[in-house]
């Protein structure tokens, strides 16, 4: 699969994982981070906060920022979960942050074209 259909496979997928947040689980979000540069991703990187080859830098990754019916803002990977469970459902290559083993990102949702990174 080239690296245009992962990215289109990737967007469709976001899409449905945004809906079931709203429809199905009653949450609001909001869209952060889509796109790194490699200058931010190596920023990122020497503070421990992401790797020098994120998914971001190619499009195959996204934060989403979740909220509950109060609009209170959701931070714990933990509050991430059943839309971890619902992604990594779409697609067998999709990863959540959340199942890190380094440093868990629950607002984390990539797909690795290679079926390892988160």
């Amino acid at each position: 699969m080239s690296l245009s259909e992962f990215q289109k496979t990737f967007a469709y997928n976001a899409a449905k994982l945004v809906i079931y947040a709203f429809d199905v689980l009653g949450y609001t979000c909001t869209l952060g981070e889509a796109l790194r540069t490699p200058e931010q991703a190596e920023i990122y990187a020497k503070q421990g906060k992401g790797t020098i080859n994120s998914l971001h830098l190619i499009k195959l990754a996204i934060d989403l920022n979740l909220f509950d019916k109060n609009g209170n803002y959701l931070t714990k990977t933990e509050d991430y979960s059943e839309l971890g469970m619902y992604w990594k459902s779409l697609n067998p290559k999709n990863r959540w942050g959340g199942d890190s083993k380094f440093r868990a990102d629950g607002n984390h949702f990539s797909m690795a074209p290679d079926g390892v990174r988160a």
